[in-house]
């Protein structure tokens, strides 16, 4: 089923996202220069993740964490200590 409302409203709150959060902006410039999608499609798929983060904040009662929601992509990829 498609909701035009929910629709407009994700859009618009994608492309804000786009100059307020340098995680999003970062995340549609991937989608656009590595995956090849176009403007729309990368809103879209933004705005998927973004629902995605709203729906964990809630199920868990965490405040939004742009570190968390966007994490950098090297983040996680440094070597083990040597002990």
């Amino acid at each position: 089923m498609k909701n035009d409302r929910l629709n407009h409203a994700g859009h618009l709150w994608a492309f804000a996202a786009l100059t307020a959060s340098p995680g999003a902006k970062t995340h549609y410039r991937r989608r656009r220069d590595k995956h090849g999608d176009w403007h729309a499609s990368a809103l879209r798929n933004l705005f998927n993740r973004m629902v995605g983060q709203l729906y964990h904040c809630l199920q868990h009662g965490e405040h939004y964490d742009e570190a968390q929601a966007f994490p950098s992509p090297l983040e996680g990829l440094e070597a083990p200590a040597a002990a």
